[in-house]
């Protein structure tokens, strides 16, 4: 890890450079128990019960209903209300959670589970191989509304259900990163019923097996969850068996950062998520409160071309603009090292991330303005370079609010580009003409992460496929296209051997720098403040809180 890793001093760090590992499955080995913890964490009764624990939330979620977003602070949400066939441990094994075991067939395209039976959804409705199945096949469903759960699910072919507790996933070939995949809240298990009971309404009115269930929704307000009562199938990742410390968990929906701060702080909430660096800062010199930190693994946020789109679809004018940004001084000046600065698509904390990137090349505005010249761009009387008579502009499209001081990065970008001679305009809009402008393709650059365990999350944002006028297929941003780049991609979901697959990714991250696809900014730190009354807040794969294990102290 680079050295600007060592200042961000995490409180709690979950590293999760993702590794696949198999744990027997392709044997059948991996049969146990669910249920994982030792006798004297499943049965200590020295902890404390009861108690509401309130939690800010940075925002608003659309929908309760995982299968069909891809938001992560639905996601968030979803962790606690529904649970995964597998979990994934921090030391990025795979481990049973509602399936009790695995076989992968030797083609590694089709994966059998065998699943508990003691497992009841919230409306009282079994467990079974027809719920996964229903599950899966609603989310990969061509013509479905599934966004992110679909991309999941890769080439997903069919579900049979074997008999009452045993399921047959299968895939039109081979798909390395399933096991990883199935554990994300994304592709947690939903009751079939309320499907039927609530139609399209289901997203308002959740059920799940997961350790605590839907009350009430009232919008920009609040979410109530309360224990699940009967929960007795715990994460392996998990420090007890059994239902919840907590009888609730209120979730204050509050989209201002200073605000949530302030709630923490007057006791309004127990505990609050992304924190402003300054507050980090703050925080953690007082007695009082606790910092909690993640590297999310996945793609970096990065300044995101569009790569279709002229004059921009010129690799040298990209290198142009990559030459004239000051990462390092806008990263450090915005978030006080608290955030480190990126250098690929992919965060450290991913598996195959490449550091022989990191320092690859620097600030050199001579070489931007040069690179310019040499495309025909001249200045202008106004500073402004043109050819053509056409002044050399870029249109950057974003979502209102000043999330993880977005907003003020283009604006540092804004004054950084001026100086050699690119006018950048900012496009910063609701959800709706923002996902408009994505679908036609008018704005020349985006902002972008996108959280996610596997390095196949590069799928998801350069291949072909991800670029579509479908909205819920459109998630390649850079619309980017090379065939060769194509199947590398491919390549990676296909391989299952680690290091050939680490070998792949490194070569799509190199190629992704050197043609200047995008311009990594940071790498983001999911924080979590709480009072020192509270402990037990752990991190699930791929890094979002779990409360299932808290505990409120007097």
């Amino acid at each position: 890890m680079k050295r600007s890793f060592n200042k961000l001093k995490l409180v709690t760090v979950m590293t999760v450079a993702f590794a696949i590992i198999l744990s027997g499955c392709s044997t059948g080995n991996t049969k146990s128990s669910a249920n994982t913890q030792s006798t004297s964490e499943a049965s200590d009764s020295s902890k404390a019960s009861g108690g509401n624990l309130t939690f800010a939330l940075a925002g608003s979620p659309n929908t309760l209903d995982v299968g069909e977003t891809s938001s992560d602070i639905e996601f968030r949400i979803g962790r606690n209300l529904f649970d995964s066939l597998v979990g994934e441990l921090p030391d990025h094994t795979i481990k049973p959670w509602l399936a009790e075991s695995w076989d992968i067939s030797p083609d590694q395209k089709s994966y059998t589970f065998k699943l508990r039976h003691d497992v009841t959804f919230h409306d009282g409705t079994p467990f079974n191989a027809a719920a996964v199945k229903f599950n899966f096949d609603r989310s990969a469903d061509p013509k479905g509304t599934s966004v992110y759960a679909k991309q999941l699910l890769g080439p997903y072919e069919s579900s049979e259900v074997i008999d009452e507790f045993t399921l047959k996933v299968n895939f039109k070939e081979a798909f390395t990163p399933f096991l990883s995949n199935a554990a994300k809240s994304t592709l947690g298990i939903q009751s079939p019923e309320s499907f039927k009971k609530y139609g399209d309404k289901v997203g308002q009115n959740p059920v799940g097996t997961g350790p605590f269930k839907f009350v009430s929704w009232s919008p920009n307000a609040e979410i109530v969850l309360e224990k699940n009562a009967d929960y007795n199938w715990a994460s392996p990742a998990a420090t007890h068996n059994g239902p919840a410390y907590v009888d609730k968990l209120v979730l204050k929906l509050i989209s201002e950062e200073a605000t949530r701060v302030s709630s923490l702080q007057s006791g309004q909430v127990l505990a609050a998520e992304s924190i402003p660096a300054q507050n980090i800062v703050a925080l953690k010199k007082d007695s009082n409160y606790q910092i909690h930190q993640v590297l999310l693994p996945g793609a970096t946020y990065a300044l995101t071309f569009n790569n279709q789109k002229a004059p921009w679809n010129d690799v040298n004018l990209r290198k142009a603009v990559q030459s004239a940004i000051d990462v390092d001084s806008i990263v450090n000046s915005l978030y006080l090292g608290t955030f480190p600065r990126a250098w690929s698509s992919l965060s450290p904390s991913t598996l195959g991330y490449d550091t022989s990137l990191e320092n690859g090349y620097k600030v050199d505005l001579d070489k931007a303005k040069q690179l310019l010249e040499e495309a025909g761009w001249k200045l202008g009387s106004d500073n402004i370079r043109e050819k053509d008579g056409k002044p050399l502009t870029m249109n950057y499209i974003d979502l209102t609010g000043n999330r993880e001081k977005r907003e003020d990065i283009i604006k540092i970008v804004q004054q950084q580009l001026k100086a050699i001679g690119v006018k950048l305009t900012l496009s910063i809009t609701a959800a709706g003409p923002y996902v408009d402008a994505l679908k036609s393709g008018s704005y020349d650059l985006a902002g972008l992460s996108f959280a996610g365990g596997d390095p196949d999350i590069l799928r998801t944002l350069y291949s072909r496929a991800n670029w579509s006028t479908n909205e819920f297929a459109n998630s390649n941003f850079a619309r980017f296209y090379d065939p060769e780049i194509e199947q590398l991609l491919t390549d990676g979901y296909q391989e299952a051997d680690p290091e050939k697959r680490i070998g792949i990714y490194k070569e799509l991250q190199q190629y992704f720098v050197k043609n200047v696809v995008t311009i990594p900014m940071y790498v983001y730190p999911y924080t979590v403040a709480s009072s020192k009354k509270v402990s037990g807040i752990a991190f699930d794969f791929p890094g979002y809180p779990v409360f299932y294990d808290a505990v409120i102290s007097n």
